[in-house]
């Protein structure tokens, strides 16, 4: 087993303290008093941050006229839509605490979750419109018993360029060679810390060497790049910033940081968002070198490059950085109901017309309707707390 990079052994007196907060600010004066705190102190002033906390660009004209993609994909704003992530399932073998409340959630009943065979008709629905990428996520879609005959099917549409996987890892390491031959040609594995003991609390698991071990997995198989999805929050993991951009030096590992983000039940508080600029700020000052890659407009993610590096670093910078204006996303959740945005509650069921017999042109109205509704952006970080939202595992990550 390969060594892992240990961190601050107090790091859990911290992060116990910012979970005991239960304190309310009382009006939106006192929530801009504090964002405002938020973005002028002297991380957010140094220079990398003015150099890099750049908007999202706008989408070429040409990408939105192509006419390959059906106008059902379209919003009214003129945005593409070519991608398209599907949760699985919402159950997971992880507890994660900023994706699942303590107390657990309530989980679809398995004849409402959608069948394999009402995923392959929505994908191919999609594919045959213009998507180009899919994404399967969860709960923790390895956990699935007809994973690899999923990815077989999908991987065999016509259009499909990607077919992308957001797992925790526990349980990739035997699964992976599989999954790759069934058309499996991106990893995301989630990873927050790299000290045993923090991920044990974080997630109320054990289990951290496995997902080391799939990790390593899939470098070994030639995944270029493996992804790995770090969420940041002060008083836990923000001291492993920098070992986490280590794990790049000498693999062709993406290590993207993600700023931490409300949902219902995670318990999220402003003191524990490490922005983006604070972020960039503690990398720029330890690792030299630091360049910003050129973006696609539909990125969700500021990648940089770091000399002496085969891999990369990259930040999600949804809640002080937003963007967008480039979003390419749709979801479709396990319980079969498709959602315009991560942040937004509004959702329109798939599942229950094709079970009432709906045929594809009526699939058709139906999403391009739901797509057309889809707004500019997100509330800022302050009502998106305040906004009512299923919890990540019934999302999908």
């Amino acid at each position: 087993m390969r060594p892992y990079l240990p961190g601050a052994s107090d790091w859990h007196l911290s992060f116990r303290r910012f979970n005991s907060v239960k304190s309310r600010l009382k009006s939106h004066l006192r929530f801009g008093l504090y964002h405002s705190q938020l973005l002028t102190t002297n991380h957010v002033e140094d220079s990398w941050s003015r150099r890099y906390a750049t908007m999202p660009e706008k989408i070429q004209e040409d990408v939105v006229k192509d006419d390959s993609a059906s106008n059902m994909l379209v919003d009214s704003f003129g945005r593409l839509h070519t991608y398209l992530r599907i949760s699985l399932t919402e159950r997971c073998n992880l507890r994660c605490q900023y994706c699942m409340p303590a107390e657990g959630v309530e989980l679809t009943p398995s004849p409402l979750v959608m069948s394999q065979n009402e995923i392959i008709r929505v994908a191919s629905l999609f594919v045959s419109s213009g998507v180009n990428k899919i994404r399967l996520t969860g709960g923790e879609p390895s956990i699935r018993r007809d994973i690899e005959e999923i990815c077989s099917r999908l991987s065999n549409l016509k259009g499909l360029k990607t077919l992308a996987m957001t797992t925790n890892g526990l349980a990739l390491s035997r699964k992976l060679p599989k999954l790759k031959d069934c058309g499996l040609n991106l990893l995301n594995i989630s990873l927050d810390t790299l000290v045993p003991s923090k991920f044990e609390f974080m997630t109320r698991r054990k289990g951290h060497e496995r997902v080391m071990e799939s990790i390593y997995k899939a470098v070994d198989l030639g995944y270029n790049p493996v992804k790995v999805n770090c969420v940041v929050m002060r008083g836990f993991n923000d001291d492993e910033i920098c070992n986490f951009v280590e794990l790049t030096r000498d693999k062709p590992i993406n290590v993207r940081f993600i700023e931490f983000m409300p949902f219902d039940g995670n318990v999220w508080n402003v003191k524990k968002l490490v922005s983006y600029a604070e972020m960039l700020d503690i990398v720029g000052k330890r690792f030299s070198g630091l360049q910003r890659i050129q973006d696609h407009p539909t990125e969700t993610a500021k990648n940089f490059t770091i000399d002496g590096h085969q891999g990369t670093v990259s930040f999600i910078t949804s809640m002080t950085n937003h963007f967008c204006s480039g979003c390419n996303r749709l979801r479709l959740l396990a319980d079969g109901n498709l959602k315009v945005c991560l942040f937004g509650p509004s959702e329109v069921s798939l599942r229950d017309p094709i079970r009432d017999g709906a045929d594809d042109n009526e699939l058709q109205k139906i999403i391009a309707a739901a797509v057309k509704r889809k707004k500019a952006s997100h509330a800022g970080m302050f009502d998106i707390a305040k906004t009512p939202n299923r919890p990540m595992i019934h999302i999908g990550g």
